[in-house]
Order: structure tokens, then C-alpha cells, then sequence
């Protein structure tokens, strides 16, 4: 199924207004320096929750958990999400998504079946600053693709901007904010990095 690396039984800050169980999936195709998961970022490293122990708690939390949330690392890496997304909407359970965006043909196919009742969606940075906070080339044509599909597709949303000032000094923010403002995205947060 999926590889997850780790779980939140309870959370009520994944999907705003929701409780939920939050399922960390294992790899990330990007580094970003201000990373708060750098253990989940090899899609090797060890799957140290089994799935079928998260259905199991969901299957026993019915009528007290409103969804899961799969986070990351980047849940796009993992063919299996789709799958696992369907087992938990089969199990009466919203589905929340966060992403940066990096494998748009698979988001795509995820918000053409429905799969997904919210996304958080990370805006690294402006296009031209992108590659410098994910320390990865070509990192923003993706995510970018990506972006425009979840607003074209309709699904409740959140974009987010993790600010670390080794990355996006005023200026980068600054050229941020101005880039959102022209692409008429609302609904957007700037957080703090935090040291992990």
C-alpha cells in the first residue's frame, strides 16, 4: 500500500476545523533546508507504522475522527496513495492532502477522481527563487502545474509559505506576496520556520 513513516493518532491543526489522524508518508523528492521531517525524506528509509494498523485505529475511531490527512515527506512520491486514499473514503472518512506539488500528473488523477476533500498546498517561494529552497533543479515548473490544477479544480484549499530568513529574506517574501497578489491566490499563510 503506502510506506508511512510515522503517524498522529489525534491532530486538530492538519485540516483546519477537523479532527483527524495524520499518516506521514516516507520520501521526498526535494530538500528543503528549513525541512521539519528530514527523517522521511529518503523513500527507502524504514516504513515504521504498518498501514493496516492506521485502518485499524480509523476503522475503531469511526463517529469521533472526522478525516485523514496524508502528509509527508511528499505523499505524491507514493503510487500507493491513491489506493489508500480510496480505503479510507470506503471507511466513511474525509481525505486531506498536503503536497508541494511535485508529481502533477498524479495530483491531477487524484483531483479527477475526487480523491480529495482539502489541500495544503506549499508555495515554496517566487518561480525564480524556487530551486534555491528546494535544492532541487527545476523544481518550480511542477509545482507550479500543480498549483494551477488545484485552483482549477474547485477543491477547498490553503496555501502556505514556510518563511525561513536563510531562504526568503524580505525581498524573496516581498517578491512572493507580489507573485500571489498577480495570480489572484487567496487564502494563503506565511509560517515561521522551526528548528527541528
Amino acid at each position: 500500500m503506502i510506506r508511512v513513516g510515522g503517524w498522529a493518532r489525534l491532530s486538530t491543526c492538519d485540516w483546519p476545523g477537523r479532527l483527524v489522524t495524520t499518516v506521514f508518508c516516507q520520501g521526498c523528492p526535494w530538500r528543503c533546508g528549513y525541512c521539519h521531517n528530514p527523517g522521511l525524506l529518503d523513500p527507502r528509509g524504514p516504513a515504521t507504522v504498518d498501514w493496516a494498523e492506521v485502518t485499524g485505529h480509523l476503522v475503531r475511531r469511526r463517529g469521533l475522527l472526522d478525516g485523514v490527512v496524508f502528509s509527508g515527506g511528499e505523499p505524491l512520491l507514493q503510487a500507493g496513495l491513491a489506493p489508500a486514499m480510496r480505503e479510507v473514503r470506503g471507511l466513511g472518512f474525509g481525505v486531506a492532502l498536503h503536497t508541494g506539488g511535485a508529481f502533477p500528473r498524479r495530483f491531477a488523477g487524484l483531483l479527477d477522481e475526487g480523491l480529495v476533500d482539502w489541500v495544503g498546498f506549499d508555495v515554496k517561494a517566487a518561480p525564480a527563487a524556487y530551486d534555491r529552497v528546494t535544492g532541487t533543479r527545476g523544481s518550480a515548473a511542477p509545482a507550479l502545474r500543480s498549483l494551477r490544477l488545484l485552483r482549477d479544480s474547485g477543491v477547498a484549499h490553503q496555501l502556505r509559505t514556510t518563511v525561513d530568513p536563510a531562504l526568503l529574506d524580505a525581498r524573496a517574501v516581498a517578491e512572493l506576496g507580489a507573485w500571489l497578489a498577480e495570480q489572484g491566490a487567496g487564502g494563503h499563510v506565511w509560517q515561521e520556520a522551526r528548528p527541528v
